[in-house]
């Protein structure tokens, strides 16, 4: 039975219109089509209700949306704030350690330099005892030339077995003395 002809028969005072003679339509009938008129009013308002939600799930879903993207961009603001920072701080560091290693070596090059100019004032003669040597040396230069001149050039050498003491002589050269027993030595 169509909704329509429920309310007709309720109208008619319980009796189908088209019925011969007045039938009553029984009352099991009757809660049937009011049953079947009360769901299909539920039904209408279980489908408003669901467009009703889809509408607000729509609304949710823009406002959770727009939420997470303020939550996020605080939260991306914060942390590039904390990469500002953090850049500066690792700025500042780099900035002190090349100044510690630009003193560390400056020091350790002063250090070096000082200890090889110890050793050298410690180690070489100074001025005057240059300067000493140097006189020293000449005097000896003049001693080896005046041994020069009176024969330090003699080359001498033990000979035999007795070992005694031999010159080396020039063989060519004339002898001298009343018995010829001067030989001029080699090299002279």
């Amino acid at each position: 039975m169509s909704v329509d002809r429920k309310r007709a028969a309720r109208a008619a005072g319980g009796r189908a219109p088209g019925v011969a003679g007045g039938a009553r339509v029984g009352e099991e009938t009757m809660q049937l089509g009011l049953l079947m008129e009360a769901a299909h009013a539920q039904q209408a308002l279980a489908e408003s209700a669901i467009e009703a939600l889809k509408a607000h799930t729509l609304d949710l879903d823009a406002v959770v949306r727009e939420a997470l993207r303020h939550t996020l961009m605080d939260e991306l603001q914060a942390l590039r704030a904390e990469s500002t920072s953090a850049a500066e701080v690792l700025r500042a560091l780099r900035r002190a350690a090349g100044w510690s290693i630009a003193r560390s070596s400056i020091v350790s090059t002063l250090a070096c330099c000082i200890a090889v100019l110890a050793l050298a004032a410690w180690l070489l003669p100074s001025r005057a005892e240059m300067a000493a040597l140097r006189a020293r040396r000449d005097a000896l230069d003049e001693q080896i030339t005046r041994l020069e001149q009176l024969g330090g050039r003699i080359e001498l050498r033990r000979c035999g077995d007795a070992q005694r003491l031999c010159v080396r002589v020039e063989r060519n050269a004339p002898t001298f003395g009343e018995q010829a027993d001067f030989f001029i030595v080699k090299g002279y």
